[in-house]
């Protein structure tokens, strides 16, 4: 399969009171292996609702969802709640513009927990987590928790978390938004770089222009449309 997400005629609404809003209005798009593709547009243009239905998260009104899992390719608008849990767990990591990096947990345990979740045995767990610290530049803070760490460096750890599991997809919502340029600059070559090595597509929602200019395709919105898909 050449792809790893496709959204075919997809459309979303949602209700606000006795108002209908419409998201999304017949979206298409898909995002190939090792592809860093990023949504731009507006507030209130659909680029969350695009991660949420690709993250499965939810469901569309009409159209279809396919995402690439351990087993192949799978319409992931027709799954029931667990089936969707499964598949998210094993197929997607999340990158966040706050983090979202558990306190209490050290960097190592932060990094580890979806190997967990995903019940993999713990030596396994111990080998995948050290080479993703040394991948991201933290095995010496393995042992720190988050509140001793940098904006760059959580965030850091935030992709080690996400690409620990070897996702197909990787959804990432605003997660150069936080960060000086020096280190957006960092976090970007890394997501480009541990994208590439692992074949993860990375689906981005930014209004950063550096983050923009380094995508290899933009694709704008505007009411729930694409307004148009250009090379980066």
């Amino acid at each position: 399969m050449s792809t790893v997400l496709t959204l075919q005629g997809v459309h979303k609404t949602y209700r606000l009171g006795a108002h209908v809003v419409p998201a999304l209005q017949g979206v298409d798009l898909s995002v190939a292996p090792g592809e860093m593709l990023a949504l731009t547009g507006p507030s209130g243009s659909g680029k969350s609702t695009i991660l949420n239905l690709a993250g499965l998260i939810d469901r569309p009104d009409a159209g279809r969802v396919t995402l690439r899992g351990r087993q192949g390719a799978v319409q992931a608008d027709t799954l029931d709640e667990t089936a969707a849990t499964l598949l998210r767990r094993d197929a997607i990591g999340f990158v966040f513009q706050s983090f979202n990096l558990v306190p209490v947990m050290t960097v190592e345990e932060n990094v580890d927990y979806p190997l967990f979740l995903a019940g993999l045995a713990a030596a396994e767990r111990r080998e995948r987590v050290a080479q993703m610290l040394d991948a991201v530049g933290l095995r010496e803070h393995a042992h720190h928790r988050p509140d001793a760490l940098s904006g760059g460096q959580r965030q850091r750890v935030a992709i080690a978390r996400a690409l620990v599991k070897r996702p197909a997809l990787v959804i990432a919502d605003e997660p150069t938004a936080n960060l000086d340029s020096h280190t957006a600059d960092q976090v970007l070559d890394l997501m480009r770089e541990q994208g590439h090595a692992h074949q993860a597509a990375f689906l981005i929602a930014t209004h950063d222009e550096r983050l923009l200019a380094r995508c290899d395709r933009r694709i704008r919105l505007l009411d729930g449309r694409i307004l148009e898909g250009e090379a980066a």
